[in-house]
């Protein structure tokens, strides 16, 4: 399967984005899916993950409460609507699949079997 991420940009502190994940190869209804980043000089981390269905959704801490991962499996698309966004959730974004049995979203990279190519967004203060 192919991940092509999108939606990335230059926001001001407090502003909005929507980034946007297509998928081609294979129907993503099969696939846990989720969104890392990975700011300049740091690990990648987890940000939002979602189950097959997106009845359940996952969320790290820091981005809990302003950020909203969904899916349209109609159109084989993962979405993270990003609200209130601070300078320090400038990263590039990635998105990722994991084709594994595993129902609820891993917060792990190891555990994701295709990634995007990542978008950049860039929060200014």
């Amino acid at each position: 399967v192919q991940l092509q991420a999108s939606g990335g940009g230059l926001v001001q502190a407090g502003g909005s984005l929507r980034l946007s994940c297509a998928a081609s190869g294979r129907a993503v209804d099969n696939y846990v899916m989720a969104w890392f980043r990975q700011a300049p000089g740091k690990e990648r981390e987890f940000a939002a993950g979602i189950t097959r269905s997106g009845k359940s959704r996952l969320y790290s801490d820091s981005v809990e409460g302003r950020f909203t991962i969904s899916r349209d499996n109609d159109v084989n698309t993962v979405y993270l609507r990003m609200n209130s966004l601070r300078p320090e959730d400038t990263a590039v974004y990635y998105c990722a699949a994991d084709l594994s049995p595993r129902y609820t979203p891993s917060t792990r990279t190891i555990h994701y079997d295709y990634w995007g190519q990542g978008t950049q967004v860039t929060v200014s203060s």
